[in-house]
């Protein structure tokens, strides 16, 4: 074999052993701060070098742990996933040092419990220089997934890959030998559809000053007692009557109103009114029929309800370019949105967007590859304000990107924005990649 054989030989072997001996990983990533009380946990794992490497399967034992950015989300949640491998099985087996950035990880975790599957994670290629005989550092993955059921979930290690790229594009396997690795996160969660949903109905909507009206409720805790009282907007008169709901929930009564402002009527259970306690406002109005004096004259006017309504700054958004074989994240910001609502009444909205597999020359990049971080900001004077979505992936399922909620009085004025990044996968053919996200105001 000639020198130039015995080299290349001799780095993609060095590569090989790093990462077979790599059963606890060798990708150095800066560690993040863990956001739960997660374990690490201890499972055997089985690595098989490129066969080039001409060197056998390695068994150790890998220490590895999982942190979630959600311990208690609501089913339709995206949660996002950390796979830590914190110590490695093994060191350089060698006394040459392997050279920094030539490592990126890709693997699975496993759910368990209420919901089961399994979940893709990945890492950069990012690892520092390992000196000859030295520990490899520890690596992390990261990925989402989207809580379909409620209850208790549990997440495990699972399999994972390391790809190297050094003189030669090698992939080294690692299995777990005995499947499923412990428990390492629990999570718990609950059902996203069980929200407040007492409501009221009324026997009529307008009525003379000292007019008693009807108050019907539906799904209030059985046997509470429920206080009925007028609104004036967002505040509360005070005609006020209570009620005792039944043991399904339900009740009827009678509410006197008097003051001449209302504009809706409440209940609630407790001391005072609460989306979470409370139903939203049923419109009622005082038809004020106080004979006007001799020499008067009544002035009346009307607010006329609008719309809900958005505009956007442009339609088309420039990510940033990234190279061939390295991949990796394409970044750029969403073209603002505005949302107007002028509706008044008691029902927020909400925005949520979706996205296309990005298609090229011949290829495409899958939509779940693209995640946002949202920002949302409140005109001053708004009665509602706004809340940002949840930073994550985007997919063709759909995500939040903002939302008001429901309450006495709502609307406004509002402007979205979200950071956008697209992971692109690495060798992907070069070109240009382009997809649709759609954004819908309900």
């Amino acid at each position: 074999m000639g020198s130039t054989g015995r080299r290349r030989r001799w780095a993609a072997l060095l590569g090989a052993t790093a990462l077979a001996v790599t059963t606890g990983g060798a990708l150095a990533v800066p560690a993040g701060a863990l956001t739960t009380a997660s374990a690490a946990v201890d499972y055997a794992t089985h690595c098989v070098p490129p066969p080039i490497a001409g060197i056998p399967p390695i068994d150790g034992t890998t220490t590895g742990q999982i942190t979630v950015d959600k311990t208690a989300p609501k089913v339709g949640d995206t949660v996002t996933v950390t796979y830590k491998v914190v110590k490695p099985a093994a060191s350089n087996p060698t006394d040459l040092a392997l050279p920094a950035d030539i490592m990126t990880p890709t693997g699975k975790v496993t759910l368990g419990g209420a919901q089961t599957g399994d979940i893709t994670v990945a890492g950069p290629r990012k690892n520092d220089p390992v000196p000859g005989k030295g520990a490899f550092p520890p690596f992390e993955m990261t990925g989402t997934f989207t809580v379909t059921q409620p209850g208790t979930i549990t997440l495990s290690p699972g399999d994972y890959n390391i790809h190297t790229s050094y003189i030669l594009e090698l992939d080294t396997p690692c299995t777990l030998i005995t499947p499923p690795a412990p428990v390492s996160e629990t999570i718990t969660a609950t059902d996203g559809t069980q929200t407040n949903t007492r409501a009221i109905t009324l026997g009529s909507a307008s009525g003379a000053p000292g007019a008693g009206v009807t108050v019907n409720g539906a799904n209030f805790t059985p046997g509470a007692t429920v206080t009925l009282a007028g609104r004036s907007g967002a505040t509360q008169t005070a005609d006020t009557a209570t009620v005792t709901a039944d043991s399904a929930g339900a009740f009827s009564g009678t509410l006197t109103v008097n003051d001449k402002t209302t504009t809706g009527v409440v209940a609630y259970e407790g001391s005072a009114w609460s989306d979470t306690k409370g139903s939203p406002p049923a419109a009622y109005v005082v038809i004020d029929d106080t004979p006007i004096p001799d020499g008067s004259q009544k002035l009346t006017t009307t607010v006329k309800a609008g719309t809900l309504s958005m505009s956007q700054a442009g339609d088309a958004v420039q990510l940033s370019a990234v190279d061939f074989g390295s991949g990796g994240a394409s970044n750029g910001a969403l073209q603002t949105v505005t949302v107007k609502d002028f509706r008044g009444g008691p029902a927020g909205w909400s925005l949520t967007g979706k996205v296309t597999d990005f298609t090229g020359p011949g290829a495409k990049i899958e939509a779940g590859k693209l995640s946002w971080t949202p920002a949302c900001a409140t005109k001053a004077g708004s009665p509602s304000t706004c809340q940002a979505g949840s930073a994550g992936a985007v997919g063709s399922s759909g995500a939040t990107l903002a939302s008001a909620p429901d309450g006495t009085l709502t609307g406004g004025e509002f402007t979205v924005d979200a950071g956008l990044s697209l992971n692109v996968p690495a060798f992907t053919p070069p070109g240009t990649y382009s997809g649709v996200l759609t954004l819908t105001l309900t």
